[in-house]
């Protein structure tokens, strides 16, 4: 085009608004002129220079306004540039929209005429599928004995065969469908129920595996190899997906529960011992099987030993919780559950066992046996066991209160003492169930433990209360037993025996101090033997002791011969208990007499009228004193746990001559006896029958001297037993036993 024409073609442009901001630049830059002039010229000097300046500062604007202008022009070109382009770009739309209108109106032409052609176009398809169901219809009428066919070789287990037949039926309704337009027709009508009776087959074959694996391995293989088959197959749209891959599995896993584990198989009452005894055998079987024979016969992918090691952990876990919500197990079928599923199970026998490689992965199994189960478990066995316990202990309780009636003595041992089969069974009864549960758990073990030292203590108690019962009947007359001493001797020899082998009770990792209960309780069953014996031998020295100390007691030594008498003839059995008893018996024994005989001089029956008869009183004490101490020991006493020295200090109370010196005497018998009263000591001074109002006092008042003295280590109180006498010498009378 020429530039002339296109110049004119070009539109001019309208002038444009003033910039907003010329204003406020400009001033802005006569400001910062007048600044710089200011400071250029603000000494004298530099005005000779103002030409110099004015030359510069003309060319400078000069040279800034040929490039503004340039700039400007250049802008303007591009405007009027692209304003032409879009005028042309305007003229091209505007044909375009032209040509797109008058193409609308050819189209809306044709329509009419497609609308006249749709019948020829239905005649067409009617065409064609006629001709290829001409061409199918040979194969088409081959199908329903092609259907019979492959039922029969599902039938003979040929499951390959079948399936090839299958497919190829299947592709035969493949074509069909893409030929005919997805046209169903009815010949193909039975081939849904044919693929599902051949997934069923190939199930029931693979759910059959362990016994195939052994008799017809080629059955299980083909089985398989159909599944993975159809399982890589890709499914047409038309038809829904057959999953026989998972069928297979599923199946795998269904044949094995019901093989071990079905309903029928489950143990009745009493019978959970074989049945656990015969899966000991039969699950590590199973298992070789599967790694042998089974694995074998399927990919690598379906992990058979590892579907097998779980199939069967999972279906004995769900069998026993099964098991444990039914009716509660006895004794015998907990512990027996417990020690098959802690240790029999997971030992080398079965899921511990080094033959089972590292992909049977049996490290990933849940336990067999819940926290709760476990817990379920132990408690039933507990109470279960706690119940035949006391049964026991009662019976044996029994037969042993039995004897007590014999008209002989009790059964002796080869070495003469006392003896009784009671307590060996009651701790081989406790014994034998602690260690069983070792077998088992810590917790069961401790859990029995306690339940045994428990049992233990309530057989004690009711020891203790049988023998009350059995010496009240016999102290009343109701029962009268001929040697009624002897078989509490005979007691007390159990109690010696329980108490020196309750240790055996202590299972190993237990406290110490869990013994502590049961240990009381034999203190205390040991100190009801002793204070029964002595309640006998009290009934017979005590008419005795009521003529001591008597005018008769001065002048004869007979007194203390009848009292010796009586208990060397009450203590000739005593020989028949095994020690530590035996010296606990005699030494409470020696104490008993010893605080009869205090209890004797405290009543006040004789008061010394002089010298004469206090010296007799102090030898007599002496002498008795002496025969005691001869006594026990040749009954065999240690002399260490003699208590009739204090005679010999009571002696040196009565045997002083100087009654102003009784204050000395005093504090030394409070010394060496601290619970001893101003009321026993008074009794004493009564005795004596020379010491007057202010010497009596004098002699009381020491005892609140000084500090109370702390009691002598290995010494037991004696004067706090014997019953403090009135303060009236006419009136102390013996008020009641000091046993």
């Amino acid at each position: 085009m020429d530039p002339t024409a296109k110049d004119e073609m070009q539109p001019s442009l309208p002038p444009g608004p003033e910039w907003p901001e010329q204003e406020r630049a400009e001033q802005l830059a006569r400001g910062a002129a007048l600044k710089w002039a200011s400071g250029i010229f603000y000494r004298p000097e530099q005005l000779a220079r103002l030409g110099q300046y004015r030359s510069r500062e003309v060319q400078r604007t000069r040279s800034l306004e040929a490039r503004i202008k340039s700039v400007v022009q250049s802008y303007l070109e591009g405007v009027k540039t692209g304003v032409w382009q879009l005028a042309q770009a305007l003229e091209a739309v505007q044909g375009a929209r032209e040509a797109l209108g008058q193409a609308r109106g050819l189209l809306r032409g044709m329509a009419k005429a497609v609308q006249t052609l749709e019948p020829l176009r239905e005649q067409v398809v009617q065409h064609k599928q006629l001709q290829a169901l001409s061409q199918l219809l040979p194969r088409l009428r081959a199908v329903p004995a092609a259907v019979v066919h492959t039922q029969t070789l599902i039938d003979a287990h040929r499951l390959l065969e079948a399936y090839v037949s299958l497919r190829e039926l299947e592709q035969l309704q493949e074509e069909t469908w893409a030929s005919l337009g997805s046209l169903e027709l009815p010949v193909f009508e039975g081939l849904g129920p044919l693929a599902e009776a051949l997934g069923q087959a190939v199930e029931a074959a693979v759910g059959a595996a362990g016994q195939l694996a052994r008799e017809d391995p080629a059955l299980l293989v083909a089985a398989v190899r159909v599944a993975e088959v159809e399982a890589g197959r890709t499914t047409p749209l038309e038809q829904g997906p057959r999953d026989w891959r998972q069928r297979c599995l599923r199946a795998l896993e269904e044949g094995l529960e019901r093989a071990h584990f079905g309903t029928p198989l489950l143990p009745g009452p009493g019978a959970l011992a074989g049945w656990l005894e015969a899966l000991r055998v039969a699950l590590p079987a199973e298992l070789a099987t599967a790694e042998a024979l089974i694995a074998p016969c399927c990919p690598p992918h379906y992990k058979v030993v590892r579907l097998w090691a779980h199939t069967l952990h999972g279906g004995l876990r769900r069998c026993l919780q099964q098991f444990l919500e039914g009716p509660e197990l006895g004794a015998s079928d907990a512990f027996t559950l417990l020690h098959w599923a802690l240790h029999v199970y997971l030992g080398p026998e079965m899921m511990g066992s080094l033959e089972l490689g590292p992909e049977a992965d049996v490290s990933q199994l849940e336990p067999l046996l819940t926290l709760e189960n476990i817990e379920q478990l132990e408690a039933t066995f507990v109470s279960k066991v706690r119940a035949s316990v006391v049964q026991w202990l009662q019976k044996a309780l029994e037969g042993e209160v039995a004897e007590w009636g014999r008209e002989r003595e009790p059964d002796t041992d080869p070495s003469g003492f006392y003896h009784s089969p009671m307590p060996a069974i009651v701790l081989q009864i406790l014994e034998e169930n602690i260690r069983v549960t070792s077998l088992v758990s810590e917790s069961l073990q401790r859990r029995v433990h306690g339940m045994a030292l428990s049992e233990l203590g309530a057989f004690l108690r009711s020891f203790n209360d049988a023998l009350i019962r059995f010496s009240r009947d016999h102290l009343r007359g109701e029962a009268v037993v001929p040697h009624y001493v002897s078989y509490l001797l005979a007691a007390l020899n159990h109690q010696s025996a329980l108490s020196s082998s309750v240790s055996v009770l202590q299972p190993k990792g237990v406290v110490s101090g869990a013994l502590a209960p049961v240990e009381a309780a034999l203190d205390e069953l040991q100190r009801r033997i002793c204070r029964l014996v002595l309640e006998a031998l009290l009934l017979e020295l005590q008419p005795l002791f009521a003529t001591l100390p008597s005018r008769r007691w001065l002048s004869s030594p007979e007194l203390l011969n009848n009292v010796c008498e009586r208990t060397a003839r009450f203590c000739r059995n005593f020989w028949r208990v095994r020690n530590p008893a035996f010296q606990v018996l005699l030494a409470e024994t020696e104490r008993a007499v010893v605080l009869q005989y205090l209890c004797a001089l405290m009543q006040g029956r004789l008061v010394c009228r002089g010298a004469d008869e206090r010296n007799q009183a102090a030898e007599r004490m002496q002498q008795d004193a002496t025969q005691l101490r001869d006594l026990f020991l040749d009954l065999g006493l240690e002399e260490s746990a003699h208590c009739a020295p204090v005679l010999l200090t009571l002696r040196k109370l009565l045997n002083l001559h100087d009654p102003t010196m009784l204050g000395l005497e005093v504090a030394s018998l409070r010394q060496q006896f601290p619970d001893v009263s101003e009321e026993h000591v008074s009794a004493l001074l009564d005795l004596r029958g020379d010491v007057s109002r202010e010497q009596r006092q004098a002699a009381l008042s020491s005892l609140q001297d000084g500090s109370q003295p702390s009691p002598r280590a290995g010494r037991r109180a004696l004067f706090s037993l014997v019953p403090a006498p009135t303060p009236s010498p006419s009136s102390c009378l013996f008020s009641g036993s000091c046993a």
